[in-house]
């Protein structure tokens, strides 16, 4: 686990010096595995009124529901890895 942690947090720093910006959805994946990493399921109310953002953001943590920390930090690792090149 602990390989896999240095790995996640090498990750974390890599996204933020990609050489071209992700599509939308993709961040939206990013987001959602890095949420179900760090804090495990969604948890409170699903956010309303206008903010769209907001409730893509939590819809896309939410749909990971279940999935176990070390399952969404290796999927995040290997999606910054493809995102790399």
């Amino acid at each position: 686990m602990a390989d896999l942690k240095a790995l996640f947090d090498a990750a974390i720093a890599d996204s933020k010096h990609l050489a071209k910006r992700p599509d939308n959805n993709t961040l939206l994946k990013l987001y959602a595995l890095f949420k179900q990493a760090t804090s495990g399921d969604a948890s409170g109310a699903r956010p309303g009124g206008f903010d769209f953002v907001a409730q893509a953001k939590f819809d896309a943590w939410a749909g990971l529901k279940g999935t176990p920390a070390d399952a969404a930090m290796q999927q995040y690792v290997d999606l910054v890895n493809a995102l790399k090149g």
